[in-house]
């Protein structure tokens, strides 16, 4: 069954995965795909990768030995707060930490451009969910190169490779984070500049949705095609097989929700985290107190109330508190 489930979920996500090395081109990429899906069937697929996310968190806090970075791009409007919402609604908060990134602080700007990020890693045993991320370095920093002046650089530094560098660096970052354990995986909602124009006249429409416009967004959109070839750019840069890009249709809300939570199953199927299994002197501690809590039951009470409704492993009866005592089990 498990299988069967990657299986399924590694030929979906197939088409939105952008191959090391190729050239990306968003304006020959549709927003507004949805695989064939309908929307019913859709509320239906991200329940059960909601609930197949949730099963594997507590595998991996439980194992302890790998973490998860999940990177969200976006144009303004894109969906990302409603991504994260949605797609980690099922899963423990606990093990979850999610950051945003604005504009650098002054503190920041006194530090090489990666270091807020790095600040912001997974442990081991953790998700950590990037809203924006590194990649505000050769989006934004890129259409606007005045950005450039308040991060304090050495002159030796600029040249005509600048970008590239960038590209490289971040790419190095993102191997080194792989090969220490800490898986890296990036999503890029995929917008049309339709959609975006409906979302922020509903966030002027509506009321309670004032607060999330900006009339700085207006002024973003203004430089829309410079913009999609700083993504196209970045996605054809930066995708590599330690640290793939995928590029999610984001005209459908729903249906992003589902890329986006099959791109994060994947990760973490590939992990393959497992529960510990104790060692002998552990199980014989376990015994022991076993036994001496099953002596504490009530009179009548199941020893065991979870075996009682679920059976122990090896097939063994279970014994009421009374049955228990009248055996001798005094506890060890």
């Amino acid at each position: 069954m498990a299988d069967r489930r990657a299986k399924r979920i590694a030929k979906f996500i197939k088409p939105l995965r952008v191959k090391p090395g190729s050239r990306v081109d968003l304006s020959e990429l549709d927003p507004r795909h949805t695989a064939g899906i309908k929307k019913r069937e859709g509320v239906e697929l991200l329940e059960a990768g909601v609930s197949l996310l949730a099963e594997y968190q507590a595998r991996l806090a439980a194992q302890d030995s790998h973490g998860v970075l999940l990177c969200l791009q976006a144009l303004d409007a894109g969906g990302k707060d409603g991504t994260i919402r949605h797609v980690m609604s099922g899963v423990n908060p606990q093990g979850v930490r999610v950051s945003s990134f604005k504009v650098p602080s002054t503190e920041e700007l006194g530090h090489d451009y990666l270091w807020r990020y790095a600040r912001r890693l997974p442990s081991r045993g953790e998700i950590a969910i990037f809203n924006r991320s590194q990649y505000e370095e050769v989006l934004v920093v890129r259409v606007h190169p005045e950005v450039l002046d308040r991060q304090r650089l050495p002159d030796s530094t600029f040249g005509s490779r600048f970008w590239d560098r960038r590209y490289r660096e971040i790419n190095d970052w993102e191997r080194y984070l792989t090969d220490n354990g800490f898986k890296v995986v990036k999503v890029f909602l995929n917008l049309s500049k339709e959609e975006q124009r409906t979302r922020f006249l509903k966030r002027i429409d509506l009321p309670e949705k004032n607060w999330k416009f900006s009339a700085a967004d207006v002024r973003e959109r203004h430089h829309w095609d410079e913009y999609q070839e700083a993504f196209s750019e970045m996605l054809s840069a930066t995708s590599t097989h330690w640290a793939p890009w995928y590029v999610v249709p984001a005209d459908r809300k729903w249906y992003a929700r589902i890329c986006a939570a099959a791109v994060l199953a994947h990760t973490l199927i590939k992990i393959d985290p497992q529960y510990p299994v104790v060692g002998e002197e552990a199980r014989r501690d376990l015994l022991v107190a076993r036994r001496e809590l099953e002596a504490e039951a009530p009179e009548g009470a199941p020893a065991d109330p979870y075996e009682a409704r679920h059976g122990r492993a090896g097939g063994k009866k279970q014994r009421s508190a009374g049955a228990h005592r009248a055996k001798g089990g005094k506890g060890a």
